[in-house]
């Protein structure tokens, strides 16, 4: 499902990839052959072999070239400065807000109305035509849409529908703009509560990924329904408590007082009546019972049998009914059955055949839904615990809502990431000819980690979905940086240059091409990063790519370095003699 949302960002990389390659193996050399002259000086890299084409004698680059040096000669301890930050990457992820996909910014508000379960429809719409009213009263709404009985048509791909029940009613507001929108977004919700105590209003905002119903959901599971009744509230009175929870609820809402027939079994034989005409008398009366359909062009409308709305408004109306009995004749009801009262579940949910109670609640402004439940999982997990203390070892408690929807999300990515790790291990195999160069440069796909979490930290931005294919995308260009170098370092080698100088002066000669290739990336990011839907991945590639980038050129000589055992020139000289 997650695919239908990003899809593009995959289909439009690779076609640009692709093009991109063309252009650098044909086009841009051909411009080069236009365009650059030869130069009139050559001038050489002092212990370094001849260079026609560039000068890296400036100050800078003395200066970095120093800094290298550094980091080779003293390559455990730039290890060990690397795997810090790596470690204090990871530790920034856990510090950083969890979301699944945010909210779209179009100007439309959606509000839930949900009236007490077993409500009418007309008591249901006569209370939203207020509500109607009084919405079409605020500032900044431009229009009021309403539907009764049901949730709004799926007009938009991602909506969380509605289904049909007399309960339930859903508003659209059309606002002026997305100003307005998020105004009336912190102040309705109180102003509802107050005009209308007697519906459970609830107002939220088109996603922009796979619907969820509620940020914050734990389903709970169990065998009997009377007895989940009671943990699952529970679960409802501590997710109350906490400060950042708000509208808590649950999905098999109030109880519904029904009334049941105690039938006298013994009198009802001896008077020849079963239970299957009492059953049958009372559908009538009450319910109606189909007996042919009408159909009115392409439709199908049932004829209903029942009695008059004046016979069957109040519950008194059940002793006048009759019914029938083995010899032909008519019976009251009143007289092998008595009425008694009741309560019961409005609505049974399950959930692998097994009776759940799904409670569900919004999150303070500015709170994801995900770190709010990873704040509540332990909690949770104390109150199962003491349910196996007690007894209830069948009842158990599981994490829904945006954990259990990324979940799935993140789980469709991990299908295919060993396929994915099998052909970039490959590629690399065929580029370098060398497994350890090769898993040397898998290694640094990961160092990004910190910058994505200082990133993310800095600017607030929550790591979700898409900000995860960012990071995947981010890994590919770190691994990029990293086979322009080791290739340098080789191709200096092979034209006998020593290994310390060809490591050293490898990063002083592609510290240009790599800065300016990561530079080009993160800036090419700056505008996508205010978007909605895309700005947790631009910022997670920007700040991933700065890290990396700085690590790709000083850890990565260390790490060469110490993987072939390299030693200084005059060591390995003294060595030698």
């Amino acid at each position: 499902m997650t695919g239908e949302y990003t899809f593009a960002i995959f289909a439009v990389t690779v076609i640009a990839l692709i093009l991109s390659w063309f252009a650098s193996v044909y086009f841009v050399p051909y411009l080069g052959s236009i365009f650059l002259k030869e130069p009139k000086a050559r001038v050489s890299t002092p212990g370094f072999a001849p260079d026609p084409h560039e000068v890296f004698d400036s100050a800078f680059y003395q200066r970095f070239r120093k800094a290298v040096y550094w980091c080779v000669e003293h390559r455990w301890l730039t290890i060990g400065a690397t795997a810090l930050v790596f470690a204090l990457g990871i530790f920034g992820m856990t510090r950083v807000q969890q979301q699944f996909f945010p909210d779209s910014n179009r100007p439309e508000i959606l509000l839930d109305a949900w009236f007490p379960e077993g409500t009418s429809f007309a008591g249901n719409e006569q209370l939203v035509r207020q509500m109607e009213t009084h919405l079409q009263a605020q500032a900044g709404v431009d229009a009021v849409t309403v539907w009764v009985g049901s949730g709004v048509p799926r007009f938009y791909l991602p909506l969380d529908q509605v289904f049909p029940q007399s309960n339930v009613s859903q508003f659209i507001l059309m606002t002026e703009s997305l100003q307005v929108r998020d105004q009336l977004m912190k102040t309705l919700p109180a102003e509802l509560a107050q005009a209308f105590p007697e519906v459970r209003s609830r107002t939220k905002l088109l996603p922009s990924g796979p619907p969820v119903p509620f940020p914050v959901q734990f389903r709970v599971i169990g065998p009997d329904a009377t007895q989940l009744r009671v943990l699952a509230d529970q679960v409802k009175a501590l997710m109350k408590q906490h400060p950042d929870m708000r509208g808590v609820n649950d999905n098999w809402n109030e109880s519904v007082k029904v009334m049941r027939l105690q039938i006298d079994q013994e009198k009802a034989r001896a008077l020849g009546v079963s239970s299957q005409s009492i059953a049958q008398a009372t559908q009538t009366m009450w319910t109606g019972t189909t007996i042919g359909q009408f159909r009115e062009g392409d439709k199908l409308i049932n004829i209903v049998l029942r009695q008059p709305l004046s016979e069957r408004d109040a519950i008194a109306d059940l002793a006048g009914a009759y019914v029938p009995t083995a010899s032909g004749k008519s019976i009251p009801l009143a007289q092998i059955a008595t009425p008694v009262l009741g309560w019961e579940p409005g609505v049974l949910w399950r959930d692998a055949r097994t009776y759940a109670i799904t409670v569900q609640g919004d999150v303070r402004a500015g709170l994801q839904g995900a770190t709010l439940t990873q704040a509540l999982k332990p909690e949770m997990d104390r109150l199962q615990a003491q349910w196996r203390e007690q007894g209830w070892a069948d009842y158990r408690i599981v994490a829904a809502g945006a954990v259990e929807e990324s979940a799935k999300g993140a789980m469709s990515i991990a299908a295919g990431i060993p396929v994915m790790l099998f052909l970039v291990f490959t590629l690399l195999m065929l580029q370098l000819h060398s497994f350890s160069r090769a898993l040397l440069v898998f290694m640094t796909g990961p160092l990004g980690i910190a910058g994505v979490a200082a990133a993310l930290l800095l600017l607030n931005r929550p790591f979700g979905f898409v900000a995860l294919l960012g990071v995947i995308a981010l890994m590919g260009m770190i691994q990029r940086n990293s086979v322009i170098l080791i290739d340098q370092i080789e191709s200096d080698r092979a034209r006998g240059v020593a290994a310390w100088d060809a490591i050293v002066e490898a990063a002083v000669r592609r510290l240009r091409p790599i800065v300016l290739t990561a530079a080009a990336a993160v800036l090419a990011m700056i505008p996508l990063s205010r978007s909605v839907f895309w700005g947790p991945m631009a910022v997670a590639i920007m700040g991933g790519l700065i890290v990396a980038t700085v690590l790709t050129l000083f850890a990565l000589p260390a790490m060469y370095a110490a993987c072939f055992r390299v030693k200084r020139p005059e060591l390995e000289y003294a060595e030698e003699k």
